[in-house]
Order: structure tokens, then sequence, then C-alpha cells
């Protein structure tokens, strides 16, 4: 059984809000260099970050409960209740956190551009839910 964690109006905004200032901060990593290639772990987990808080207002917003725990499993069962593709998204940046938090090697370019594009797409997402 998944562990969740309700939540409300102000959580749902706290938790958009978080989403906006990660992916803000990873394109502020992301411009702070011409070739982008100087920290691409952090980019990456930047976006993972902000896809993470993301699906949480999105969950907020339309089932009143976010995951909370160690799973990342339960945490994509739970969206996926909501938005099937959003799910895929974070299932996408979820599996790339290990290697650009903890990894010994850089995330490739297609690694940055596939987080890029799932952190925006759950940003969206979450903007658009949470407005309606």
């Amino acid at each position: 059984m998944s562990r969740t964690r309700p939540c409300g109006p102000e959580i749902t905004r706290g938790r958009l809000q978080k989403a906006c200032q990660f992916l803000d901060a990873a394109s502020l990593v992301h411009d702070s260099t011409d070739d982008h290639g100087d920290h691409p772990d952090a980019y990456v987990t930047l976006c993972v970050h902000a896809g993470i808080a993301a699906a949480d207002a999105i969950c907020c917003a339309r089932l009143g409960r976010h995951a909370q725990g160690d799973s990342h499993n339960e945490a994509i069962e739970l969206l996926r209740g909501v938005d099937k593709i959003s799910a895929k998204h974070l299932g996408a940046l979820l599996g790339m956190k290990s290697k650009a938090a903890y990894g010994y090697t850089p995330t490739s370019d297609d690694d940055r551009k596939r987080a890029a594009r799932a952190a925006e797409a759950l940003l969206e997402t979450a903007r658009r839910m949470s407005a309606g």
C-alpha cells in the first residue's frame, strides 16, 4: 500500500512554487556555461526535483494527496491514476535520479534533453491542473 500525505491548496501552491524554483535554477545552471557541459549532473538533478515537486502538485490538485515515502514506483502509480503521460515523464526523471545524483559517470546530452522535456511537461500539467 502506498504511503501518501493529504494536501490542500496551500501545499499544492507550495509544491508548484518549488517545481518552478527548481526548473528556474536548472535553467541558470544550463545557461551559466557556453557549452552547457560543465554541470550536467546538477542540471539533471534539478530537473528531477522540479518534476517530483510538479508531480506532487498534480496529485494534490486532483487527489488531495501526494506520495510520501521511499518508493518511486508508488509515486509513479499514484500519478498514473491522474495522468498517464505525466506518470511516464516522472518515471523517466526518476530513472535518471541515481545516475545524476549519486553515480560516477556524467549524464549524457540525451539525458539532459529528456530531463528538461519531462520536467517542463510536468510543470505545465501542474500549472494547468492547479488552476482548474
